[in-house]
C-alpha cells in the first residue's frame, strides 16, 4: 500500500521516489552525453542518411517494446518493482563502452537497441515503484520531480559533452570520431552510479499480498486506459526522433558545440517545470495540462518547419523544453489515476510499448518525408515537422472531447 503523503512538500517525498530521481539523474547524464551527437556521429562520420538513421531510432525504440509489456507485469505478477528495475538499468550501462569501438552503423545500431533493451526491462517497474510509493493527491509531484531529476542529469551530461567537445574540435560544424570516443569513455562513469543508485537507494513497497497474481490480458486495463492509448498513439506518431532535431539544427548552420549548448538551455527549462506542471496536475487535473502541452508542441514543430536560419531552430528548441515539462510527467501520472493498484506494472509496460511500437513507423515516416527513399528526394527538411504538428492538434482535439464520467477528478 502506498505510503501516506497528505499535505506533503517536495522534501517529504518519500526515500523511492529520491531514489528513482537520482538514478534517473545518472543515467541521463551518461545517455545525454552519447545519444545527442550520436546522431551526428552517424551522418558526419560515418555518412548514414537521415532515413537509415530514422530506422535506427525506430527500431531501439520498438526493439524494447516487448519487453516494457513483459517486465510490467513480471513486476505485478512478482509484486516487486526494484530488482527488475535494477537490472534493466544494468544493461543499458554495461552497453555504453561499446560505443568507443563501433565503426559501422550496424555495429552503432546493435548497441542502440541493446541499450534500448535495458529501458525495456526497466521503464515499467520504475514508474510503477514511483507511482506506487506516493498518494493520489501528489502522484503529478512525484513524476514531476523524478522526470526534473532526470532531466537535469541530462542538461549536466549535455554541459558535459560541450565541454568536450569545445576542448576537442571547438566550433567546427561536423563531429569528429575522436571526440565522439572521448565523450563515450566518460559517460561511463554516471551509467555506473545509475544501478548503485537504485541498487542501495529503492525498497520495494509491499503490494497486496493475498491477491491473484495478474494476468497478461490487456482488456482488464480497462476502457479509458485504452482511449487514453489511443489519442496518445495518435499525437505520438508526429512525435519522431529528437535526433530529426539535431539534424534539423546542423541543417540550418549550427555547429556541434552550438547544437549542444542549445540542449542544455532546453533541458534546463524542461527541469525547471516538470516538478511544478506535475503538482499543477494535482490540483486542475492532467488533461488541461496535457492538452496545453500538446498545443504547445504543435506551435514549436511548426516554428521547426518554417525555420530559416540557425537561432530560429535554437529558440524553438529552447521553448520545446515547455511542452515536455507540461506534458511528458504528467502522462504518466495519468496513467496510474486510471489502472487499479495492482495493475500498474502491466500498464505502464503496455503504455512504454505502444509508445515505443509507434516510434518506429514515427521515425521512419519522418526520415522518408525528409529525405525519401530510393531514388525520391522526399519533400524536404520542413516536412516532418509540419506532419508532427497536425497530428498533435488532432489528438489534442480527441483529448478535449474525451472526458468519461467514469474517471477521476484527477485526470479532467
Amino acid at each position: 500500500m502506498a505510503q501516506r503523503t497528505a499535505n506533503i512538500t517536495v522534501r517529504r517525498l518519500p526515500r523511492n521516489i529520491w531514489a528513482a530521481s537520482l538514478t534517473s539523474f545518472f543515467m541521463d547524464i551518461s545517455s545525454e552525453m552519447v545519444l545527442n551527437i550520436l546522431p551526428l556521429f552517424l551522418a558526419n562520420v560515418l555518412g548514414v542518411r537521415t532515413s537509415v538513421i530514422g530506422l535506427i531510432e525506430g527500431i531501439a525504440e520498438a526493439t524494447s517494446s516487448l519487453l516494457k509489456v513483459f517486465s510490467g507485469w513480471l513486476s505485478d505478477r512478482l509484486k516487486g518493482r526494484k530488482w527488475i528495475a535494477v537490472a534493466g538499468y544494468g544493461l543499458s550501462a554495461l552497453s555504453k563502452p561499446f560505443f568507443y569501438f563501433a565503426s559501422t552503423w550496424e555495429a552503432i545500431a546493435a548497441i542502440r537497441w541493446t541499450d534500448r533493451v535495458g529501458k525495456g526491462i526497466r521503464t515499467a517497474p520504475r514508474d510503477a515503484l514511483v507511482a506506487d510509493s506516493v498518494e493520489p493527491e501528489v502522484r503529478g509531484l512525484a513524476f514531476g520531480v523524478q522526470r526534473a531529476a532526470d532531466t537535469a542529469g541530462a542538461l549536466l551530461g549535455i554541459l558535459i559533452a560541450a565541454g568536450l567537445v569545445w576542448w576537442g574540435q571547438a566550433n567546427q560544424i561536423q563531429l569528429g570520431a575522436e571526440t565522439f570516443r572521448m565523450v563515450v569513455l566518460i559517460s561511463i562513469i554516471p551509467g555506473i552510479l545509475a544501478v548503485i543508485s537504485l541498487a542501495v537507494g529503492a525498497r520495494d513497497v509491499p503490494l497486496n499480498p493475498q491477491g491473484e497474481a495478474p494476468r497478461l490480458a490487456f482488456r482488464s486495463l480497462g476502457k479509458p486506459f485504452m482511449i487514453f492509448m489511443i489519442i496518445v498513439g495518435i499525437f505520438d506518431i508526429g512525435n519522431s526522433s529528437d535526433a530529426f532535431l539535431v539534424l534539423r539544427a546542423q541543417e540550418r548552420g549550427l555547429s556541434t558545440l552550438g547544437i549542444l549548448l542549445m540542449l542544455a538551455a532546453f533541458n534546463l527549462v524542461y527541469t525547471l517545470l516538470s516538478a511544478p506542471a506535475g503538482s499543477i496536475s494535482d490540483r486542475i487535473g492532467r488533461r488541461k495540462v496535457i492538452i496545453g502541452g500538446w498545443l504547445v508542441y504543435s506551435g514549436i514543430y511548426l516554428g521547426f518547419a518554417l525555420a530559416k536560419q540557425a537561432w530560429h531552430v535554437v529558440v524553438f528548441y529552447i521553448l520545446y523544453g515547455v511542452y515536455y515539462g507540461l506534458a511528458y510527467g504528467t502522462t504518466k501520472a495519468m496513467v496510474a489515476d486510471l489502472v487499479p493498484e495492482t495493475l500498474r506494472g502491466t500498464a505502464y509496460g503496455t503504455y512504454n510499448a505502444i509508445l515505443g511500437i509507434l516510434d518506429f513507423p514515427a521515425s521512419v515516416i519522418a526520415g522518408v518525408l525528409w529525405q525519401g527513399v530510393g531514388n525520391w528526394q522526399g519533400f524536404g527538411a520542413s516536412a516532418p515537422f509540419l506532419f508532427g504538428a497536425i497530428m498533435s492538434v488532432l489528438a489534442a482535439i480527441l483529448m478535449v472531447v474525451w472526458n468519461p464520467a467514469s474517471i477521476s477528478a484527477r485526470t479532467r
